[in-house]
């Protein structure tokens, strides 16, 4: 999924470390458009001015359950991305993908579609026709210095189930509750969802080098750690949990709940993240802007960087105006 936003703003990750534990942080949603006059909105929990990332994690939107008819669906036509991976997973609808490596793959509910950009890729995302209701998530990871010039792909997988205490469990990556899948990853990570029935409860075994994320699609949620912080996680609120944690127990209200648990070791390294970039300083984004705008919008070379979408009935996504000063750590 492309930012579509006109005015991005640079966002620089440099953690700091603590002695400290900090309490379970709520990290709370912006709207923001996605699209044209009729603009789908999406929840965007990451990156945020006083969190980028949790683990690699560093891109969230959460969408839906929008009504196709009233919204429009998902079109966003061919955009870039530079030194990350793109994770989408659906709760309800369909979305056709097709990207500059060669991929046209139908993103479906249950299935998780990975791509790596590394070093540059393009790619189009589209609902399909037969779209009646579109509600699902999309995510970046962003990928570490040594890793992150990799040749581009594509690669799709079934979600591992499992079902434990009240709870069923569809793990996309990485591991939990004894699920293992096979996604290819660059830094570990963990991504699953978890359904609740109402006033059902699990307590899910952590990984205590892992920051944890509960993104809550279906709520609330109240979200208690080994050492009993707690608190009540609202509907498409993120919350954060430091590393050092070894138990998490999820427990739902009086509605059934669904959750996004997002996990990783903590990201040591800087980056600058702007429109659909990440980099690692203000010039490698700037050229990665003009590569795109020279390559693909004037189609100076579109067997470039980025390559090319095959087959998408329409123009590419111009980049933003850069802004007037620097993108500078903050």
């Amino acid at each position: 999924m492309s930012n579509q936003e006109r005015d991005p703003a640079e966002l620089v990750c440099a953690p700091a470390a603590t002695d400290v534990r900090a309490p379970i942080e709520i990290l709370e949603p912006r709207d923001v458009p996605l699209g044209g006059p009729r603009a789908m909105p999406v929840r965007r929990t990451l990156p945020q001015r006083g969190r980028t990332t949790i683990g690699a994690w560093c891109f969230a939107d959460h969408y839906g359950p929008d009504d196709v008819a009233e919204t429009g669906g998902m079109v966003v036509p061919p955009h870039p991305h530079t030194g990350l991976q793109t994770v989408s997973w659906l709760f309800e609808g369909e979305i056709e993908h097709r990207d500059s490596v060669g991929s046209h793959a139908l993103v479906r509910p249950g299935e998780l579609n990975l791509m790596t950009a590394g070093r540059g890729i393009q790619h189009s995302e589209v609902s399909t026709d037969e779209t009646r209701r579109l509600h699902g998530v999309q995510l970046w990871v962003v990928l570490p210095d040594d890793s992150r010039n990799t040749a581009p792909f594509f690669e799709a997988h079934e979600a591992v189930h499992v079902d434990l205490d009240d709870a069923r469990l569809a793990v996309f990556v990485g591991s939990l509750a004894g699920a293992d899948t096979e996604v290819t990853t660059f830094s570990p990570l963990l991504g699953a969802q978890i359904d609740l029935p109402a006033g059902g409860t699990v307590l899910l075994e952590i990984d205590p080098a892992f920051e944890h994320g509960v993104l809550v699609d279906a709520g609330p949620v109240r979200v208690q750690s080994d050492d009993d912080d707690a608190a009540d996680v609202a509907w498409s609120e993120l919350a954060f949990i430091e590393s050092g944690r070894r138990a998490l127990r999820l427990t739902a209200g009086e509605t059934p709940a669904r959750v996004i648990l997002l996990g990783g070791t903590p990201f040591e390294e800087e980056i600058v993240m702007w429109w659909n970039f990440i980099g690692r300083g203000h010039d490698e984004v700037v050229e990665y802007r003009r590569q795109w705008q020279a390559d693909v919008i004037a189609q100076g070379n579109l067997d470039g960087r980025f390559g090319s979408v095959a087959d998408y009935p329409g123009e590419a996504l111009p980049a933003p105006e850069l802004p007037s000063v620097r993108l500078k750590s903050r």
